[in-house]
């Protein structure tokens, strides 16, 4: 009776240690090379601002297709009953630079990409104004499905939907964040009293990472002379990538 206990007591043990194993090498895929104590208590995530130096492209490309095969055919707003595609963001997933806008478009929901209309035009001569090619760089929205006739995406909607960009940019770890437009910057700093032509040309604090607000791409359409002023912001964002 005595060895079957100690048998059964061993199975467990060896089954602690699996389970054990099991977490760490899950951890191990996310990029860390030590496991704070911290991270395994409920509901815990690391930093977004940290680079995860053993986080490599093709562990995020792997994070990024999990992440993307998790949302699925997303319901949880009502956005998804009139949408054609979800819009989940395209681009490096070791992006040091990442674009994120308010909400795709008609064209945008056509095609499942994000920015590839009009103003997904002028957001791509900036992009290579600044150096870089659209490949090079990561673009997402705060919401991923169009909302109709393209009225702004209410609170709700922004809500279900946060929790998504936060794991992409968790994912991505990039050096510095643009956001695009009113909704995008007000969200990621989370006061909606501001106003963007007060804050744009500014850099606040995204958990770590610089986030530089400045005007969406179809405001600038619509007031051409103001696109001086979003260069203005993008050499600020090349100063900071330069330094960092």
């Amino acid at each position: 009776m005595k060895n079957e206990e100690l048998k059964t007591e061993e199975l467990m043990n060896r089954d602690v240690l699996d389970n054990i194993k099991d977490v760490f090498q899950f951890y191990q895929v996310l990029g860390f090379e030590s496991l704070p104590i911290k991270l395994l208590e409920r509901g815990k995530r690391p930093a977004a601002g940290r680079r995860l130096k053993s986080q490599t492209a093709p562990d995020k490309e792997i994070l990024m297709r999990q992440l993307r095969e998790e949302i699925g055919d997303c319901r949880k707003c009502k956005l998804s009953g009139k949408r054609t595609n979800i819009v989940f963001g395209e681009g490096n997933p070791d992006a040091r630079l990442m674009f994120i806008g308010e909400a795709p478009g008609r064209e945008e929901d056509r095609q499942a990409r994000p920015f590839v209309g009009d103003a997904g035009r002028l957001l791509t001569r900036l992009i290579e104004k600044m150096g870089f090619r659209r490949e090079d760089v990561y673009i997402a929205n705060i919401v991923k499905c169009r909302p109709p006739m393209n009225r702004d995406p209410e609170n709700d909607e922004i809500e279900k939907c946060q929790g998504f960009l936060q794991r992409q940019i968790e994912i991505i770890n990039p050096d510095v964040i643009m956001s695009l437009g009113r909704i995008s910057a007000l969200t990621l700093i989370g006061n909606d009293k501001l106003k963007i032509s007060a804050i744009r040309g500014k850099f606040f604090d995204y958990h770590g990472i610089p986030l530089m607000p400045t005007f969406h791409p179809a405001y600038l359409m619509r007031n051409p002379k103001d696109k001086w002023l979003t260069w203005n912001d993008a050499q600020k964002v090349l100063e900071r990538l330069a330094g960092g």
